[in-house]
């Protein structure tokens, strides 16, 4: 369909509005209009651990061994498709290909992204959920950190450290702890 425009992720942070709860920034490829989408913290880590490429759970993660299931079926995911929006709530779907027959299946906006990481599958929406609930920001405002947060000094830490201490918070299996250091070292990069 023409109308559907590419997403990246663009950054996860803590939500301002909701206790609890991390917003994950979606924004159209070659735009700058951006989808932020309120998620669970359980959704935010994995989606956390999936983009830190150099980190690796001691034990699957429960979107990691639906990737690790789908694969040994000969199943890929194809496309995430954010196709609705009702009520402040994105509706999902998931387009899988099985030995070349097509599946489709619902999700939950947070879990299609979690798993379009680990397949590396595209995210899109349409240019109408886009119209609606898109924000404009400009490039600065651009990080996988809270814009507040990715504003202040660089990490008084060394690189080296912060990527130790990551590695023992993944270990610990302390996702929420590995992803606040992994804004601290995305903070060397601005």
């Amino acid at each position: 369909m023409s109308d559907k425009v590419q997403l990246a992720i663009k950054g996860l942070s803590y939500s301002q509005t909701q206790s609890g709860a991390y917003a994950l920034v979606l924004g159209e490829e070659g735009g700058n209009r951006r989808l932020p989408v309120i998620i669970g913290g359980f959704e935010a880590q994995s989606i956390a651990i999936a983009l830190e490429k150099e980190v690796e759970p001691p034990r699957p993660l429960t979107h990691d061994l639906f990737c690790t299931f789908a694969e040994n079926l000969q199943t890929t995911l194809k496309e995430v498709l954010i196709h609705d929006l009702k009520e402040g709530v994105f509706y999902s779907m998931m387009v899988f290909d099985h030995q070349g027959q097509e599946i489709v299946l619902d999700a939950r906006t947070s879990d299609a992204v979690a798993l379009a990481i680990r397949f590396q599958a595209p995210i899109y929406t349409y240019h109408s959920i886009l119209d609606k609930a898109g924000v404009v920001l400009d490039d600065k405002s651009d990080s996988r950190t809270n814009p507040a947060t990715a504003a202040q000094s660089k990490p008084s830490k060394s690189l080296e450290q912060l990527h130790k201490e990551m590695e023992e918070a993944v270990q610990n299996e302390d996702y929420e702890r590995a992803a606040r250091i992994r804004d601290e070292i995305d903070r060397y990069s601005h």
